[in-house]
């Protein structure tokens, strides 16, 4: 890794670090996709684009100095870009996963999960807000302000369909009641409750609001799993204080025939105790 260090250099000036895997099929066979838990599967995509941007700095001869404050690491290839020609013809759902609470991280995943892909807006947006510490509940408090965000990107046309992930009956009802937007769907984890609980199927469907299942983990990528994955890749010490602040997972589905053309992440992290 000496050629790695002499072209990249030392992290101690990077800021931010963000990872765009690309099309995660060309990560792994078809076989262990269909095994992989989500954590598995992102864990093994970032590994996997971070070899391949590394490889790229060593076979080009680029060099990465320490001023560099904000580093993109991004596989996209072309072709996995959505040409004009097809995107009416292509669902493109995302869910975003945050690790906080902090004004204006939403619309910079949209946006960034917009201009690598080559589009104007996204079909879809599930919220799933951070894990909760132990004995805190979630409040409307707190997730007002995120939804205001969400309505501000349909408002202005970079999304269509905004929807929340594991809120409860109460919590979803506040929601509705309190925001210009409702939700048009929301996502239930069959992990933490075997069935879905009749008052929130009896509430979704008389407010016209999707119930959907999923299998992600309340804590989707540990922060301790993200600085120990980057950090034996990079081999950089510094890397060890970068922190998530969100994860995008894209999907972009073929209408009326339901293949997916292509499966994504999108992660940003920043350096913890810097400033913006």
């Amino acid at each position: 890794m000496t050629e790695l260090s002499s072209r990249i250099g030392d992290f101690s000036a990077v800021k931010s670090i963000s990872v765009y895997t690309g099309n995660v099929v060309r990560w792994c066979n078809s076989a262990w996709c269909y095994r992989a838990t989500p954590q598995q599967e992102i864990l093994e995509c970032i590994k996997a684009a971070l070899i391949e941007w590394i490889s790229k700095f060593i076979r080009d001869q680029v060099e990465l100095n320490g001023s560099a404050e904000h580093v993109i690491c991004n596989v996209i290839q072309d072709n996995e870009r959505i040409g004009p020609n097809e995107r009416e013809d292509i669902k493109l759902s995302a869910k975003l996963f945050l690790y906080m609470f902090e004004p204006g991280i939403i619309s910079e995943a949209v946006t960034r999960a917009c201009s690598m892909l080559g589009v104007a807006q996204l079909d879809s947006v599930t919220l799933a807000l951070p894990p909760l510490p132990p004995g805190k509940h979630r409040s409307l408090e707190e997730l007002l302000p995120l939804w205001e965000e969400l309505e501000t990107l349909v408002k202005g046309q970079k999304v269509t369909s905004i929807g929340v992930s594991d809120l409860d009956k109460k919590l979803l009802e506040d929601l509705c009641f309190n925001v210009q937007i409702q939700p048009s769907s929301c996502q239930v984890n069959l992990a933490s409750c075997c069935i879905i609980p009749p008052e929130l199927t009896t509430f979704a469907s008389e407010n016209n609001i999707q119930l959907l299942t999923h299998n992600d983990p309340t804590d989707i990528f540990p922060v301790g799993l993200f600085q120990e994955t980057l950090g034996a890749i990079l081999q950089d010490p510094a890397t060890s204080e970068c922190t998530p602040q969100w994860i995008l997972r894209y999907s972009a589905i073929i209408k009326h025939r339901g293949v997916i053309k292509s499966k994504g992440y999108l992660i940003k992290a920043e350096r913890t105790g810097e400033n913006h």
